[in-house]
């Protein structure tokens, strides 16, 4: 007949095949860290290679232009704005196609037709410009653009692929100029949720002639101008039913009139380096709601 085991004898059979069940999890877990952790060979995950495939980037246009007329701003300011947002779409598909296409897709499908929608913009800068004065030569030179970063060479293989950072524009160092800002009325975002639009006086309309040496800067001002716009606006649609009957004007328009006054005056600065500094021009800081 046989014994029953002493309770001691029991309880160390528990705990040493609990230790063993304990020690064998561990083992598992380990291996599955192990197995999920990427390789640091060289710093690199390839995942972030393959989603990192480069920038579009063009010629900066708006440091290469002469003094512009008064009566050309606006439609030259256009323009500008015109070519960045041709720069940033073409960026877009760039991310969006990413593996399609042969080995020229990028050249043909992106490249090649943002060039000739930048040579007919530049063109119609010059003509603008012509009408009162020295019409501009050689601006066609910068219509052409290229592919840095990881994609330039995925492009030479067949392998063009979209632009890895989610803005658009963040490697097209030198381009800031591009950003030329409409900077009306009718450029101004419309709210769908019915908290209305923010509208502010045109600006570039009213500046004098700017010297070429104050071109860039001006236009990052301007551009700067519609990006307050459109900051505005998205806040008056995200805070709607927010604050009392007096919100918008102290938390909105208040604060967007001081923003635009301080950089209307650095455009004003700009061009009196040079030539006449514009006054009263901080009249069309103040902007307004509109139903």
């Amino acid at each position: 007949m046989s014994r029953a085991l002493p309770k001691y004898n029991k309880r160390r059979v528990v705990i040493l095949g609990g230790a063993a069940a304990v020690a064998l999890s561990g083992a598992i877990i380990a291996g599955t860290a192990l197995a999920g952790t990427p390789s640091k060979g060289n710093g690199t995950d390839a995942r972030t290679l393959a989603a990192s495939p480069g920038t579009i980037t063009c010629p900066d246009v708006a440091s290469k232009l002469p003094a512009i007329p008064a009566s050309a701003q606006a439609e030259v300011t256009r323009n500008l704005t015109l070519l960045q947002t041709q720069i940033d779409e073409a960026n877009k598909r760039l991310q969006s196609t990413v593996g399609q296409g042969g080995p020229n897709f990028v050249n043909n499908a992106i490249l090649g037709p943002l060039k000739d929608k930048r040579v007919a913009t530049v063109n119609r800068i010059a003509t603008a410009i012509g009408r009162t004065a020295a019409k501009p030569t050689g601006l066609d030179a910068l219509a052409a653009c290229t592919l840095n970063g990881a994609g330039a060479g995925a492009a030479n293989n067949g392998n063009a692929a979209g632009n890895g950072n989610g803005n658009g524009n963040a490697g097209n160092a030198g381009n800031a100029g591009n950003a030329g800002a409409g900077n009306n009325a009718g450029g101004n975002a419309g709210a769908a949720t019915g908290a209305g639009t923010i509208t502010c006086p045109d600006v570039a309309s009213k500046l004098p002639a700017i010297p070429a040496s104050a071109q860039a800067e001006v236009t990052r001002n301007l551009t700067l101008l519609q990006t307050q716009i459109d900051e505005a606006n998205k806040r008056l649609q995200s805070t709607v039913g927010q604050g009392g009957p007096n919100f918008v004007n102290n938390a909105i328009l208040g604060p967007l009139a001081d923003k635009r006054k301080s950089t209307i005056d650095r455009i004003a600065i700009a061009i009196g380096r040079t030539s006449t500094k514009p006054t009263g021009l901080d009249s069309l800081a103040a902007c307004t709601l509109t139903k």
